[in-house]
Formats: C-alpha cells, sequence, structure tokens
C-alpha cells in the first residue's frame, strides 16, 4: 500500500479557505532555520522538501533521540504506512515527555496526511525553545523563563492585604479639589456660552433652573385647598376662609338634643308613637303612657 493511498484530494469550500489561511502562517524562514539545526543535530539530509522529508518519522525519531536519549526505543525503517504513523506517534510521545506542552503538538495526520503544516511547524519551534532552555546550544526559538518560587513569611502577607495592588487602579493625585459639601449642587459652567466663570459654591446654574422671582404668596397652610380661579371664564375670587357648599353646609347646625357621650338617645317617630310629654320636676312618671317614645338602646 503506497502513501498516497492516504492523501487526501482537495479541498473545497470553507475547508478551502481553512487550509490557505493556514498556509498563509506557514514562515519558509523559519524553516531554513529548523532544517539546519535538524541536520545539524541527526547528521542526515532532510531534502529539498522539508515536511516530505520529516513524512516517515525516522529523522525525527532520531532527532529527539540525539536531544533526550532512549526517548524512542525503536525506530522504523520500513516504508509502510502504518509503520512511518507509528515514528511519527512515538515521536509525539517523547517530546511530551520532554516537556512540550500538549497544546504546541501536532497530530500524526497534520503532517502524514499534509493537513496543517503550520502546526507541525509551531510544534518544531516549540521544541527548539525547551531545548534551549535545557541548556542546548539552539539558534532558533525563545528561551522559556525559568521558574523562580518565592517564600514570604506570615507577617509580609499579612502586611500585603492592607495595599491595594495597580491592578485594582491608583488614587495617586486625586483630590476632592472644588468639591462642594455633600448633597449641594455643583456648578455647570460652558466656556462656550461666553458666560462668567461662578465665584461661589451657591449659585444655581441656569441649566439646572432658576428661581428668581419665585414667592410664597396665596400659599395656605399645609393641607388646606387652594382656590381656582380664572378671569377668563369670569369667575371672581373666593374667600379661603369661606366653606364651599360642595363640600357641604354647617348653616343651622346646633348640638340641641345631644345627650352626653355613651347615653343612649331617643328614636321618635309620630307615626307609631303619641306626643312624648316629659315629666315636669318632682312629678311622679307612672302617670304617663308607658309607649310615648322608644329606647334606642
Amino acid at each position: 500500500m503506497s502513501s498516497a493511498h492516504f492523501n487526501r484530494g482537495p479541498a473545497y469550500g470553507l475547508s478551502a479557505e481553512v487550509k490557505n489561511k493556514l498556509a498563509q502562517k506557514y514562515d519558509h524562514q523559519r524553516e531554513q532555520e529548523l532544517r539546519e539545526w535538524i541536520e545539524g543535530v541527526t547528521g542526515r539530509r532532510i531534502g529539498n522538501n522539508f515536511m516530505d522529508g520529516l513524512k516517515d518519522g525516522i529523522i525525527l525519531c532520531e532527532f529527539i533521540n540525539k536531544l533526550q536519549p532512549g526517548s524512542v526505543k525503536k525506530v522504523n525503517e520500513s516504508t509502510q504506512n502504518w509503520h512511518q504513523l507509528e515514528n511519527i506517534g512515538n515521536f509525539i510521545k517523547a517530546i511530551t515527555k520532554y516537556g512540550v506542552k500538549p497544546h504546541d503538538i501536532f497530530e500524526a495526520n497534520d503532517l502524514f496526511e499534509n493537513t496543517n503544516h503550520t502546526q507541525v511547524q509551531s510544534t518544531l519551534l516549540a521544541l527548539a525553545s525547551m531545548a534551549k532552555t535545557k541548556g542546548n546550544k539552539v539558534n532558533v526559538g525563545v528561551k522559556y523563563a525559568e521558574k523562580q518560587e518565592r517564600r514570604f513569611e506570615p507577617e509580609k502577607l499579612r502586611e500585603g492585604r492592607n495595599i491595594i495592588g495597580l491592578q485594582m487602579g491608583t488614587n495617586k493625585f486625586a483630590s476632592q479639589q472644588g468639591m462642594t459639601a455633600y448633597g449641594t449642587r455643583r456648578h455647570l459652567y460652558d466656556p462656550k456660552l461666553g458666560t462668567d466663570q461662578p465665584l461661589d459654591q451657591a449659585t444655581i446654574s441656569l441649566q439646572m433652573g432658576t428661581n428668581k422671582g419665585a414667592s410664597q404668596a396665596g400659599m395656605t397652610a399645609p393641607g388646606t385647598k387652594r382656590q381656582i380661579f380664572e378671569p377668563g371664564l369670569g369667575m371672581e375670587h373666593c374667600d379661603t376662609l369661606n366653606v364651599s357648599l360642595q363640600m357641604g353646609s354647617n348653616k343651622g347646625a346646633s348640638q340641641r338634643g345631644m345627650t352626653v357621650y355613651g347615653l343612649p338617645r331617643q328614636v321618635y317617630d309620630p307615626k307609631y308613637c303619641l306626643t312624648p310629654e316629659y315629666p315636669e320636676l318632682g312629678e311622679p312618671a307612672h302617670n304617663h303612657h308607658p309607649h310615648n317614645y322608644y329606647n334606642s338602646a
């Protein structure tokens, strides 16, 4: 079975667009630097096509064995596709143990099926950075920062809780200059209008409204009614001391016949009761008719 059996056909539509964007990110200058580094370490020539020279996985396995001896126990020299895929898989496992992050590592099909050469290049650059961090002489990649652990005394840690970090902002150069007392108004001054800047903090801007000419003339006590007067309707001014008839009238009202609070009232109806005769003072009450009136109680 030839390797052409695993090669995919041309991509169309969205797949072609994604593949083109990935291909545009491929850096040929980085490819040349990686070629020189791998050939210098392994002593083997890759060939004109960089990715085709790495597709069988043989050079990659020998390369990681040079960086970390014993990483790949067996390197398959066979031209069979599954042997070549096994070499690529062993290389991926080896660089993972070497320290390359999983999110930086390509998949076997990215190289074997020519799916994503950009990711393969990114993996080799990450491997170069890790090799440089471990002390190898590499002219490509960036050295990773070394981990620096710091230990602080518990007293220092407690003091740090009282300090506001710069990530929370800063209050340097802050002041309350120009601030008025709590609840008072601030000036709204617009120099475009040509108005003079107010000198005191008690002046109310016209944008806030004005109280000029305002008075409490005609105001009554809280809770009392206001008279609504409209000259256009021919209305006359009303006396606020008199109660309108719409509110009822207390004329002719008296407290005649009222009893002491709590005593019963007499209910009298001339249709059913005789004319009530009240006894004189000192006259016995039994001489009168008992049904002249009724007690409402």
